[in-house]
């Protein structure tokens, strides 16, 4: 066993990480669906959007050959509505509401009418929106992923001057670095950074790191308030013994690097082991087995009921020839020559259920072991606790806190997304983004009326 690189061969890299949500090749594919659309009254798709996204109406719009009225009813309500028809779990959204499956029939592809409505929009920066006059306000937006880009689209369309502060070399955050390459590609999230910005009035500093090369006070005196989209990144470690043995990842590092550096320059083991079952954890796992590895087995400490990925998610492991092990929690990794070479795990059971209402595992005093030569850890992220505590930011465990007007308590510093919630979906930071950005303005308006 050993952990390789450039395992396969070009073509099978292209088919491997090839786009798993085709678009509709035709303007008549896409026309069947949307006219199967009920048009619902008080649309229960709508009202399952984190961004409420008047589903009826653009897909009424793509009946009329309105596409530009489509896109612009997405993008409104969501300005990175296409990278979410990418990436959203859907089946537990929009579509998981659609009339149909009361039906027994295939719900509406919401997502790849929402995919055929955005894309061209996006890749030939259709100006939809205009911005207004600026009004000699200045906002800084610390992070360039969904609810910073979200808050500074906002903020811009009203004519306030934004500067977003982004640790990476390369905008979109999560979207960018942290999804699957099969789901959507870097050139999408670049050109989708590109139409946010293309407004005007949204300048991106790269490679400006909150705590690292910037401060939260610069920030305060320079600008008249400040948003905090930092999200989540830190690995929740496993705590257990030969957590430091070469070979093994952060799932998080194993996406990033996948996503940085290109498929054939990312190693992985002949036998890898993925500990967890998130939506991180089913990207890791399936990437490994995309990028040669000849067998993946996912580890979790529950069982399927209490999965926090969905089923569809859990599927497409399941076709990519990843096993399962159900009731099952590492308890130590063994190595040789300081590399890892089976992992022993804990055989659990279920019993009452925990403060997130599943079931909390318990050991039965079993265990059994694996050989590996690489072991994923995708244990869930947790937020910046140190960053925040030391910038004086009320936090719970690292998560921010806010009051009702997204303001920290800090006054004229504001905070969204992932830092707050401690991690959900890209279409809940969009939403985090816009409230952020409304309570921004308000408490502008305010100012300039006292």
């Amino acid at each position: 066993m050993a952990i390789l690189n450039n395992r396969l061969t070009t073509e099978q890299y292209e088919q491997n990480f090839s786009d798993i949500h085709p678009p509709f090749e035709t303007r008549e594919a896409a026309l069947v669906e949307a006219n199967r659309c009920l048009f619902c009254y008080d649309a229960p798709c709508t009202k399952s959007c984190p961004t409420s996204i008047n589903i009826p109406k653009f897909i009424k719009q793509i009946t009329t050959d309105n596409l530009k009225g489509a896109a612009y009813t997405i993008l409104d309500a969501n300005i990175m509505g296409g990278g979410c028809s990418k990436v959203c779990p859907v089946e537990k959204l929009c579509e998981g509401a659609c009339v149909y499956n009361l039906l027994d029939e295939p719900p509406i592809p919401i997502a790849r009418l929402q995919r055929y409505s955005t894309e061209k929009a996006i890749a030939q920066k259709w100006p939809l929106f205009q911005r207004k006059p600026s009004v000699g306000k200045k906002v800084a937006v610390v992070g360039a992923g969904p609810a910073g880009l979200s808050c500074a689209h906002v903020l811009s369309r009203e004519g306030v001057d934004v500067t977003i502060y982004e640790k990476e070399s390369k905008g979109g955050g999560l979207m960018t670095y942290g999804i699957a390459a099969y789901k959507v590609t870097p050139q999408f999230c670049e050109d989708e950074v590109n139409f946010i910005t293309s407004l005007g009035g949204i300048t991106i500093k790269y490679d400006q790191e909150l705590g690292r090369n910037l401060t939260l006070a610069e920030l305060q005196a320079g600008y008249d308030a400040v948003y905090l989209g930092i999200g989540v990144g830190v690995a929740r470690h496993l705590g257990i013994p030969g957590e430091d043995l070469e070979g093994v990842e952060d799932a998080i590092r194993f996406i990033y690097d996948i996503r940085e550096k290109g498929y054939p320059a990312v190693p992985v083991g002949d036998k890898v082991a993925v500990i967890g079952l998130g939506m991180t954890a089913i990207d890791a796992a399936t990437q490994a087995k995309r990028l040669g590895a000849k067998e993946v087995t996912i580890v979790y400490r529950r069982t399927q009921a209490e999965m926090p990925s969905t089923e569809v998610e859990l599927n497409l492991a399941k076709l990519d020839g990843c096993n399962l092990i159900w009731l099952a929690s590492p308890k130590e990794i063994l190595g040789e020559n300081g590399r890892v070479t089976q992992l022993i795990c804990n055989v659990m059971e279920l019993s009452v259920p925990d403060t997130s209402g599943r079931r909390t595992p318990v050991e039965t005093g079993e265990t059994i072991t694996l050989d590996v030569d690489m072991v994923i850890k995708a244990a869930g992220q947790i937020p910046y606790e140190e960053l925040v505590t030391n910038n004086q930011l009320t936090n719970w465990y690292g998560k921010l806190a806010i009051n009702e007007h997204c303001e920290t308590n800090i006054p004229g510093v504001f905070a969204g997304g992932d830092c707050v919630n401690g991690g959900k979906e890209v279409v809940d930071a969009v939403q985090a983004g816009k409230d952020g950005a409304r309570a921004i303005l308000k408490k502008m308006s305010e100012r300039a009326n006292e």
